[in-house]
């Protein structure tokens, strides 16, 4: 009997669990034909959180590719792989036959790995002693397969509309570990439901500080709340969340106090880094000199603000960005206190606060202008304060798997849709306000095991 292929790759991946673990800790042994080691202890299912290779190193980069803060030169995307170049002229097709396709298989394996703790925790008997490490452990799963959900439907599913969300297919809700289960595609309603469900209950048994950055946090889960329903165009919930998190957690980075390197800003998490993961390294999107920063972009960047300064290198008279929040040099999509002041703006220009709305704007702001230079932004009206808003975000999160939700989102509004435009040796791509292909291809070997519907191209 043939496994559901969204798996498959999970049970020939777990051959080593965790890169830090000894060997007797591995519970899923390395042949994907035998059977799962059963966790017996809270401490096992911990090791599973505490593998950053899958939890903390897979979001999706296919959006960042297709998104427009960059360009390639025709002769550095020649020397990239398939689904680099096709996925940078948003052409029909992405992949080579039969290839495994990391944006799919990477949030996948880790909805596999969460199921797999929320099985196995529930089987564990606790005592009252350990109950708030038990709740720590579920709230954590929950909060990983929700952002694992998220960034599926981001990058598979089409954008969220409340009008047709209950009849739009979303992507396949894995909900338990069995890999014998049938996948089908839920609807976008079901998919933005689950994935809400999954975050409110995490908040409740989250902590509020996290042992490390690479775990959430409630912060974290209130923040994520927030992204996913801004993507939505739900404002005030997004109000409301973002809201909360910068309740319990709010600390800036003042640019000033940094000394960046040709490949990003710090050399250590960021003190407003509140949950950290990254990219999957493609490399046209990643700071290796290959896609240069829109050049409109660059040149809005005031002499005084220290952004076109610390986030970005000139070579050969060319900006490229170099402002990652990831010491590793990896594109940062983490969750940082910046975003949550641009989305508590956003949402309070949207309902007509336009004093709170330039608050948090210019809260934000000044910590990225040189000391003592910067003039707060003001705006006689909520549609002009909307509009400063919108640009400082662009500004301020690039690269950061925000840029493609954010087309998404905005094409829907009239006064904010856009057609991109590439031109590669005479030929010009474009990509019009909600076309169909803002929702990228499911692999093709998923469909050939799954049968699930591919998307319309």
């Amino acid at each position: 009997m043939k496994k559901n292929l969204l798996y498959l790759v999970c049970t020939a991946a777990i051959s080593v669990l965790l890169s830090n673990c000894k060997k007797e800790d591995n519970f899923l042994n390395a042949k994907p034909n035998q059977a799962l080691f059963v966790p017996s202890t809270l401490g096992d299912l911990e090791n599973i959180l505490n593998d950053q290779n899958t939890f903390n190193n897979l979001d999706p980069g296919l959006g960042e590719i297709a998104s427009d803060d960059y360009y390639v030169t025709p002769d550095n995307l020649n020397n990239e792989q398939t689904i680099e170049k096709n996925g940078y002229i948003w052409a029909k097709s992405l992949y080579d036959a039969g290839s495994n396709v990391n944006d799919w298989s990477g949030p996948y394996q880790q909805v596999y790995y969460a199921n797999t703790i929320l099985d196995y925790l529930s089987k564990i008997a606790i005592s009252q002693t350990q109950q708030a490490e038990a709740n720590k452990i579920k709230g954590s799963a929950l909060f990983f397969r929700a952002i694992a959900f998220y960034n599926l439907v981001q990058t598979f599913a089409v954008p969220y509309d409340t009008k047709s969300a209950s009849t739009d297919l979303g992507i396949p809700l894995r909900l338990t570990s069995d890999l014998n289960t049938k996948s089908v595609r839920a609807t976008e309603a079901q998919c933005y439901g689950q994935i809400i469900s999954d975050l409110q209950t995490a908040v409740s048994l989250l902590p509020v500080t996290p042992s490390v950055k690479t775990l959430p946090s409630q912060p974290a889960a209130n923040g994520l709340l927030a992204r996913v329903y801004l993507a939505m165009a739900n404002f005030p919930q997004a109000l409301q969340f973002s809201g909360a998190a910068l309740n319990q957690f709010n600390i800036l980075t003042d640019y000033n106090t940094l000394t960046p390197n040709p490949y990003s800003i710090s050399t250590d998490y960021l003190d407003e880094d509140i949950f950290h993961v990254v990219q999957i390294p493609y490399g046209i999107v990643n700071t290796n000199y290959l896609g240069i920063a829109d050049s409109t972009l660059f040149n809005s960047y005031t002499n005084n603000d220290l952004r076109k300064t610390t986030c970005y290198v000139i070579n050969s008279g060319l900006p490229y960005w170099s402002g990652t929040y990831d010491f590793n040099d990896l594109n940062y999509t983490g969750i940082a206190t910046d975003e949550l002041y641009l989305i508590h703006a956003e949402c309070n220009a949207r309902a007509g606060n336009t004093s709170a709305a330039l608050k948090d704007l210019n809260t934000m702001l000044v910590t990225r202008w040189k000391t003592g230079t910067f003039v707060p932004y003001t705006a006689t009206s909520s549609t002009i304060a909307l509009n400063e808003i919108l640009t400082e975000r662009r500004k301020e999160l690039l690269f950061r798997g925000l840029r493609w939700t954010d087309l998404r989102r905005l094409n829907k509004e009239t006064q904010f849709a856009i057609t991109l435009k590439r031109v590669l040796n005479g030929t010009i791509y474009t990509l019009p306000p909600n076309d169909p292909r803002y929702a990228m291809p499911i692999p093709d070997n998923e469909i050939d095991v799954s049968g699930i519907q591919q998307n319309q191209r």
